[in-house]
């Protein structure tokens, strides 16, 4: 979901228009996604924000909730990789760090996070298979947020964000990702119970910071008594994280917006 919009800043094309560009020519759509991340980059670099909570690489099925919807880049874990890469790269190319999301996956959830708490009832065969492999292939990105799911056949009691078997047998092993681990907004209706219950789970299943994004004063204090200071593996990965942040790249404004016009046109 883009925030920032008209009338002050651009209604860019969700990723389905990307994967409908790539579909019918993958060069084109590789471009147009890296150019329309460039873009976005630009925006938010003149805000001085340096993180931006995308690409999503969920992989929507048939008969899935829609809460993904147009955000998906595909629905093959080839294009969804290949889209997600150029969208993460155009970002870094901008000046701003990509998040990957929602990792181990949220295309599957047959209901919204933002309201319940999803279940996944896919074997871990099947997610190795599919839904894990565009995390894999971009496991190599500063930063990605957890997907708050229950998955049964690997935990069946306790949602990703807050399972130590998701993150540190599937996240950190499986699909081989050593960054910055963030979870979704912990304000969810997936989750249950206060606020500093919440916090502690995730940050105590091995997620490197919590994300609460109400802007409640009350519940962030309540998060803010029971987090730290970042030190140890989450300390290096912030490190190594802020350590890919570099100046924007060349960047010429006119042909990406060229490009990438025709996407313009229809979101405005």
């Amino acid at each position: 979901m883009q925030r920032l919009g008209p009338p002050v800043w651009r209604r860019y094309p969700p990723g389905r228009y990307f994967a409908d560009l790539y579909s019918h020519d993958p060069e084109r759509g590789l471009q147009a996604a890296r150019l329309g991340a460039r873009l976005i980059a630009r925006d938010l670099a003149a805000l001085g924000i340096t993180v931006n909570c995308a690409p999503v690489l969920d992989l929507p099925v048939p008969g899935a909730h829609d809460i993904i919807g147009d955000r998906a880049y595909g629905i093959t874990a080839l294009q969804v990789a290949a889209l997600g890469r150029a969208v993460a790269e155009g970002y870094l190319e901008g000046g701003v760090l990509p998040v990957i999301k929602h990792i181990p996956g949220h295309g599957r959830a047959c209901a919204d996070s933002h309201a319940s708490l999803p279940v996944i009832d896919a074997s871990r065969h099947v997610l190795e298979g599919s839904d894990f492999r565009p995390f894999r292939a971009l496991n190599d990105m500063p930063l990605a947020m957890t997907a708050h799911v229950l998955i049964p056949d690997i935990d069946p009691v306790l949602p990703a964000s807050a399972s130590p078997a998701i993150i540190q047998d599937v996240i950190r092993e499986t699909i081989g990702f050593d960054g910055l681990l963030m979870c979704d907004d912990i304000g969810m209706g997936a989750l249950a119970g206060p606020m500093e219950e919440r916090a502690r789970a995730v940050l105590g299943a091995g997620c490197d910071l919590v994300l609460h994004c109400s802007g409640n004063l009350t519940e962030m204090a309540a998060v803010a008594a029971v987090t730290a200071e970042l030190d140890g593996a989450a300390a290096r990965r912030f490190a190594a994280a802020r350590g890919r942040l570099a100046d924007p790249a060349e960047f010429d404004e006119a042909l990406a917006l060229a490009f990438i016009g025709e996407g313009l046109a229809e979101t405005a």
